[in-house]
């Protein structure tokens, strides 16, 4: 299934879309993409209705793909070509930080470039959404764990995070540089997470093109590893890690300015656009 969440801000509607591209309104059957309603038994209700059942909704916006979002977890460095750009070397373990929830946005929603910004980047990745309370889960077991996965756009700012003192968050939590969707696409629909193709453009040229082959650290590892740490909650989002092809990896480096258009996708996942803003 395609689950998503359509409407003005902070008035989303959940959402499916069906096999001939029409979304359908959900809401007379959950209360949002999000919680319960993405728990195993939640999506097996969803699963149980007839999309064309459900009244066709016409779509201004498309929001976040998930609701209630409690921890939004990145995985950094966590493809080996992507490493090496960096001049970096594959961590022994995975590199864990965290991106503010309030960094989420829709898929196509403008990217506001903060003040004071001076190397804003782009990172396509896979995103990761728990279904159901995962705590001290082996890796065997981790994929009982995942609702499905969506595009994550893992925006950056690089004088942020690692040229000033502390860590990365602050260069990744910025408004609007978390944007999510268009789709959260269940598990049963990705055959395998670890061979998808993805890509980015920006102003229509070709700057990411690769695949989660070259993922380091797969998902079912990661979920358990997180899960040794803390619980993971339905609706939080792992966002697992970039291929090559950033700004900050060309040379001379590039970096995002205003007006700039972005645009990206994950083979099955569907694609985000945004237009880049400078936040006054």
């Amino acid at each position: 299934m395609k689950l998503m969440r359509v409407g003005p801000l902070g008035q989303e509607k959940p959402a499916i879309l069906d096999k001939d591209g029409k979304v359908r309104d959900l809401s007379g059957h959950v209360a949002d993409i999000g919680g319960t309603a993405i728990s195993p038994e939640g999506l097996a209700k969803i699963a149980a209705i007839d999309p064309a059942s459900l009244p066709e909704i016409a779509v201004d916006r498309i929001g976040a793909c998930v609701a209630g979002t409690g921890k939004f977890i990145c995985i950094g460095l966590n493809y080996s070509d992507h490493a090496a750009e960096t001049g970096a070397a594959v961590p022994p373990e995975p590199v864990i930080f965290m991106k503010a929830t309030s960094a989420i946005c829709g898929p196509n929603d403008d990217v506001l470039i903060p003040r004071g910004s001076e190397k804003t980047d782009w990172e396509v990745e896979l995103g990761v959404v728990i279904g159901k309370t995962a705590k001290y889960v082996s890796e065997a077991d981790a994929m009982d764990y995942v609702a499905g996965y969506c595009v994550s756009h893992d925006v950056s700012e690089r004088a942020f995070q690692t040229e000033r003192a502390g860590q990365w968050t602050k260069g990744k939590s910025c408004d609007t540089f978390g944007p999510i969707g268009p789709w959260l696409v269940t598990k049963d629909e990705i055959a395998n997470p670890h061979d998808l193709k993805m890509w980015l453009s920006v102003n229509g040229k070709m700057m990411q093109d690769g695949s989660s082959k070259t993922m380091v650290y797969g998902v079912a590892h990661v979920v358990s590893y997180l899960s040794q740490f803390m619980s993971l909650h339905p609706g939080d989002i792992i966002s697992t890690g970039t291929p090559p092809g950033v700004g900050l990896g060309m040379k001379p480096p590039q970096f995002l300015k205003a007006s700039d258009v972005v645009e990206l996708g994950i083979e099955g996942l569907g694609t985000q656009k945004q237009t880049f803003k400078a936040d006054v």
